[in-house]
């Protein structure tokens, strides 16, 4: 049974995100938790007796808690697929933090959170709550939805990289994973700066990567780049009717590139299609927590 983190703060970009993942996983036995958290607005003056702080917090809590079951109610409402359940979880907590404890006590398999803005992917590197998650959260894939994307089987997946870095299977298991389930095509495409012949070792990574890809269909796309690799993976998306992005993150990748570029140069790269984050795990690192508690969860 799958766990999937779906953070909240009820606004459209979110239930966008909570949409795309119940119609992903919708033949999957899975249990969705929604997670909302809230920290009452900081008292103006320090001479406010505390009791007001008590009714301050007790207010957004309650609002919490309505806002959850409402999400519940227009879920129900709107799917119905009887391999899933849903638990709420309100916390007095920092986002952040929250999803780092629950990503480790429940054995969360991965997070899926919505992005807004019209600076897409800009906004996104800019200091938003996803790219907060992406940075902090080191056992667990993110897959960030834009704001207005409609759902689309991902059919056509492409994963990023350059082949410097040797992926272990942990690492690349959700990828394949989505790849198997939906019968996609994964497309591996390298980004270079001036087209050349791979190095030795970089061969190597790729002949270990086509290894473990041995039962997805896969594809190798050489392109150079077009201003930026941001840009560059924009057009190929595009070129190739892409439905999901996928990288992993660690030091020197693409990922952590293009959060490096200069602003300018990002500008023109939204968030078109849904972009999955893999974190660093190495060899032996299981992707998902050992712990499956579910305890302080509440229905």
């Amino acid at each position: 049974m799958k766990n999937v983190l779906l953070p909240t703060d009820f606004s459209e970009n979110a239930w966008n995100a909570t949409k795309y993942a119940i119609e992903l996983f919708k033949e999957e036995e899975c249990v969705f938790h929604l997670l909302n958290t809230y920290t009452p607005a900081i008292v103006s003056s320090r001479f406010m007796g505390t009791s007001m702080g008590h009714v301050q917090e007790s207010n957004v809590r309650d609002n919490s808690e309505k806002g959850l079951k409402d999400l519940l109610g227009k879920i129900k409402k709107n799917f119905n697929y009887p391999k899933h359940s849903f638990k709420t979880i309100s916390s007095f907590s920092l986002l952040v933090d929250e999803i780092k404890d629950i990503v480790e006590r429940v054995g969360i398999d991965m997070i899926i959170t919505g992005t807004k803005g019209a600076s897409g992917l800009d906004e996104v590197f800019m200091g938003s709550n996803t790219v907060r998650i992406i940075k902090s959260v080191k056992n667990c894939p993110v897959l960030a939805i834009p704001q207005h994307f409609e759902y689309a089987s991902p059919t056509e997946i492409a994963f990023a990289t350059d082949f410097n870095r040797f992926y272990s299977l942990s690492e690349l298991q959700p990828i394949i994973d989505l790849a198997k389930t939906f019968k996609a095509s994964l497309r591996i495409v390298h980004v270079q700066y001036e087209i050349k012949a791979l190095t030795e070792i970089q061969m190597f990574n790729l002949n270990m990567l086509r290894k473990y890809l041995n039962e997805v269909e896969h594809y190798v796309h050489t392109v150079s780049e077009l201003n930026s690799v941001s840009k560059t993976l924009e057009v190929f998306a595009k070129e190739l009717d892409i439905h999901l992005l996928a990288m992993l993150n660690y030091q020197h990748s693409y990922m952590e590139k293009m959060t490096r570029e200069a602003v300018v140069k990002r500008m023109a790269f939204h968030t078109q299609i849904p972009l999955l984050v893999i974190p660093e795990l190495g060899m032996n690192t299981p992707l998902k927590s050992s712990s499956n508690r579910e305890n302080a969860v509440m229905d």
